[in-house]
């Protein structure tokens, strides 16, 4: 029996294994997926030791994204990114193989959903980590990015890193977005109360815009979005597709998207009934 797993602190509410799970019920695959939950000193010791077990793969959480970058080989993305949030132990390197495959999440829920990204004009809002591999991902795939962040100093700092993107404070969003046809919520605004970043007077129905956040799976950026007549994307697409993708990685296998989907939002489904 192959395992996989997620390293991270905490790991408990994790959303991952019930997804992967699907997959290989689904593929007949003989696996487990299972999580890890060391402290941050013993980062080095957990992937050592993963790789030693023979485990076959992991992905990467919060807080070790950053710190796993120097214990693996990582490809170009992830190194520009500056994190690894999936790494392959199947590989003939004489290290891991580090990935980041939530620029990929990012990329394959728009291909999804049927939206073109190459030559649009994309604002961003956010530029901590998650902003970081969706600016990368929305410039891979051809955008022109404007970055819009509370401090815009961090903006600007990460547009320097990223292919025909700029820094904005949140103050200039009403004008980045009225040429804009992407919009990304990168931050946490939303997932704890009923908030969104971006004005609801500064949408419109040439927008697509996804939320990262999926929980809630609805935000109040995504209805007012809606409202507006735009096309939507909830976070549970990206989180659906980075898991798609670091499974493909892993079995070499063409992931069974429609189940995991199911499963993932079978999860999201009771989690919100459990509140009612």
């Amino acid at each position: 029996m192959d395992v996989y797993g997620l390293l991270g602190n905490p790991v408990s509410h994790s959303l991952s294994p019930p997804m992967h799970e699907a997959a290989y019920r689904e593929l007949g695959i003989s696996a487990r997926y299972v999580t890890f939950e060391p402290e941050s000193e013993a980062l080095e010791a957990a992937v050592s030791g993963a790789d030693a077990l023979g485990i076959r793969g992991l992905n990467v959480t919060i807080p070790f994204k950053r710190d796993a970058l120097s214990l693996v080989e990582s490809d170009e993305l992830a190194t520009r990114i500056g994190a690894v949030n999936t790494i392959d132990f199947g590989g003939s390197s004489q290290k891991p193989t580090g990935h980041n495959t939530d620029a990929a999440g990012v990329r394959r829920a728009f291909e999804h959903h049927g939206t073109e990204l190459d030559g649009t004009q994309a604002v961003l809002v956010g530029a901590g980590g998650a902003g970081r591999a969706v600016a990368f991902a929305l410039a891979e795939a051809g955008a022109v990015v404007k970055i819009a962040n509370r401090t815009k100093e961090r903006a600007e700092n990460l547009a320097n890193a990223v292919p025909r993107a700029s820094g904005h404070g949140l103050d200039d969003l009403p004008n980045l977005l009225a040429d804009a046809e992407i919009l990304v919520n990168a931050t946490s605004v939303g997932m704890d109360d009923d908030r969104s970043p971006v004005p609801s007077e500064s949408l419109s129905s040439q927008l697509t815009v996804m939320d990262i956040v999926y929980r809630p799976l609805e935000t109040r950026l995504l209805r007012e979005a809606r409202a507006a007549g735009a096309e939507t994307i909830d976070g549970a697409w990206m989180l659906l597709f980075q898991g798609v993708e670091a499974f493909e990685l892993w079995t070499g296998r063409e992931a069974p998207v429609g189940m995991m989907n199911d499963a993932l939002r079978g999860e999201l489904s009771g989690e919100a009934d459990a509140f009612k």
